[in-house]
């Protein structure tokens, strides 16, 4: 098993409810080895502050289903960034234009991405798609 597929079914329930909502690009980095604070942080864009609100949302309440409750919420309401601290798992999701300011993937450049591909499919997201 490599580690990308050991973090993957590690964090499985993660993973989950954000590909339910059919984001528009994930970005996983394994920053274990850089910080103390987290073993992953996630990603996720959404292509209106309305479709960050109701993925964050949905995560939210699908782990809470599973058992799992967040150390903090952030944003959520605002919809251009919510942040969902489950400790060793951090979830970032922006609005497109949020996180390309940001930046987030440069601040960790030398965290290894997590693959995703074989997990889970590539999913694309109209702007005017409201299928949520």
């Amino acid at each position: 098993m490599t580690s990308s597929q050991g973090l993957l079914e590690e964090f499985k329930p993660y993973f989950d409810p954000i590909f339910e909502r059919k984001a528009l690009n994930v970005t996983a980095l394994d920053v274990s080895a850089l910080t103390s604070y987290t073993d992953m942080v996630v990603i996720v864009e959404a292509g209106s502050a309305r479709q960050v609100t109701t993925m964050a949302e949905h995560m939210v309440q699908k782990l809470k289903g599973t058992g799992i409750q967040a150390l903090g919420i952030e944003g959520i309401k605002e919809g251009e960034w919510a942040l969902l601290d489950y400790g060793q798992i951090i979830i970032h999701v922006f609005e497109t234009r949020a996180r390309d300011f940001y930046d987030l993937e440069g601040l960790w450049s030398d965290a290894p991405r997590v693959d995703l591909s074989g997990a889970y499919p590539v999913n694309s997201l109209k702007e005017n798609d409201d299928d949520f």
